[in-house]
């Protein structure tokens, strides 16, 4: 390639190499997010080493509803994050007794917790403040959830888990 080629090949592509570096810092930042399940508190919907696809964009339209499952920094150390599932929203009252999770006196319909992962403990009635989500994992007998560290902030969701993509035998939409 002579000089002239070289310094051609560089006008156009330099440009088209920015915009895509541009584009794709972009979407990593303010659009989706690729994270990585660490541990079993989510089992049996999300499995350890699962890799998911976070929609950052979805919460900026309306608010986190339950049963959606949302990656949230961890209340006590926000450089941390966790993967769970909203459990009751702002001005619901949470009960649990016997494991049995009431929200506002109605027992939820957790068919995605299998007999063996329930749990068999007791906690509240506490009102979700406003501005705040009651989150949990649906292996609850191994999870570190809204039981043991309280309410999450809305300003803590990062976003909505939209796609399991790994493994790829796995794979689906949430």
């Amino acid at each position: 390639m002579t000089a002239l080629g070289r310094r051609n090949w560089l006008i156009w592509t330099l440009p088209s190499l920015f915009f895509t570096l541009a584009a794709t810092m972009f979407v990593s930042v303010f659009v989706f997010q690729v994270a990585r399940v660490e541990g079993h508190a989510m089992e049996p919907t999300l499995n350890d080493q699962d890799r998911l696809v976070i929609n950052k964009l979805v919460y900026q339209r309306h608010a986190p509803g339950r049963d959606d499952i949302v990656m949230h920094y961890y209340p006590l150390n926000p450089d941390k994050s966790f993967v769970k599932r909203v459990i009751a929203v702002e001005g619901d009252q949470v009960r649990i007794a016997d494991g049995v999770v009431y929200v506002n006196g109605i027992a939820r319909r957790d068919a995605f917790v299998r007999d063996d992962f329930r749990s068999h403990d007791d906690w509240g009635p506490q009102v979700v403040p406003e501005g705040y989500y009651f989150v949990m994992g649906d292996h609850r007998n191994n999870s570190s959830d809204s039981r043991h560290w309280g309410f999450v902030p809305k300003k803590y969701i990062v976003g909505k888990v939209q796609w399991r993509w790994w493994p790829v035998s796995s794979a689906r939409t949430f």
